[in-house]
């Protein structure tokens, strides 16, 4: 913890480059609890391959060779945050639209994914909060959801969305929230191969590398027994966010099987592969459902062999990840 600042409002700047793809390096840490006690079923995360074509084009998903939530503006799509701050500790409702740059109206027309239209993650920039929304939507496309976070400080909200236009491709769009308060930043928490989450332990096995796939295997236990009753959350019997540390650059990646496809079971070990872009800090978030309540397992990671405080190279050039 670092000496407290009274701020009334605090955000932080992201504007680094990110890669072709995500991934996480061998140690982990402790656990975050999503927000409230259950979460509405309906993102299933996805990657796309890298090199995508450069440019804006509507709907082209992360056209700029940026990954997603590192620009408010991208694929002719601008993401209008009606509540840049908050106060710490109280609920507030949480405004915002997304915004057509062409006709300069609200987008009001989305593809459906896993039963949603829109997923929305609001994260802290030293990566202690996290919260994953589903917001509701009204006629004028303007969403809406309640939120609550703890500690004051920048954080950065994530829209991940599809619009429902020809040829279009996912779009995560991000913009800062500042939380008023007494703001006292936190250290990225330590690297622990094994964290609790209400009551749940998860462990994390997997050695991953830049720029090359590996696979991730989570697997979860209570009261010391393998949970082999998982229930379906968000298309998947897990769900995983990735944030890098400094930047906060945002991927999603998508688990190896899905439930009723006739081989993956619903637990105890839940299973993703991933590409790290670069050696540096991750902050991973998965997301799994169990006894009708959806329970949030944070893990920070050293991908490619980086040591705690180490940042990653300036001017290296990545290519799209994406959404």
């Amino acid at each position: 913890m670092h000496t407290g600042l009274k701020i009334s409002a605090f955000a932080a700047g992201l504007t680094a480059a990110f890669g072709s793809a995500y991934a996480v390096g061998g140690a982990m840490a402790p656990a975050v609890s999503a927000e409230g006690s259950s979460q509405q079923e309906g993102h299933g995360a996805k990657e796309h391959p890298a090199g995508e074509k450069e440019g804006k084009e509507k709907g082209g998903g992360e056209a700029s060779g940026l990954p997603g939530g590192l620009q408010v503006s991208q694929g002719g799509f601008f993401l209008d945050l009606d509540t840049p701050r908050v106060e710490a500790g109280e609920t507030a409702e949480l405004r915002f639209a997304v915004v057509d740059e062409d006709t300069s109206r609200n987008v009001t027309a989305f593809r459906r994914e896993h039963g949603k239209e829109l997923h929305l993650i609001v994260a802290s920039s030293d990566l202690t909060t996290y919260r994953h929304l589903h917001p509701e939507r009204a006629a004028d496309g303007t969403w809406s959801t309640p939120v609550e976070l703890p500690e004051a400080g920048g954080y950065r909200v994530f829209a991940d969305f599809t619009p429902d236009v020809k040829n279009a491709e996912g779009v995560t769009l991000g913009a800062d929230l500042a939380v008023s308060g007494d703001a006292r930043p936190g250290a990225l928490p330590d690297a622990e191969r094994t964290v609790t989450a209400d009551g749940y332990e998860v462990t994390l096995d997997g050695a991953l590398r830049p720029g090359a796939g590996s696979e991730l295997k989570l697997e979860v236990e209570k009261d010391g027994e393998p949970v082999t009753d998982l229930q379906p959350y968000l298309g998947a019997y897990g769900h995983l966010v990735a944030l890098r540390a400094g930047d906060l650059a945002y991927l999603h990646v998508h688990p190896n099987g899905e439930p009723g496809d006739g081989r993956t079971e619903p637990g105890p070990e839940v299973s993703f592969t991933a590409t790290a872009p670069s050696k540096g800090a991750y902050r991973l978030f998965l997301d799994f459902r169990h006894e009708g309540k959806v329970r949030t397992a944070a893990f920070t990671v050293y991908a490619g062999g980086a040591k705690p405080g180490e940042s990653v190279p300036e001017g290296e050039e990545f290519a799209d990840h994406g959404h």
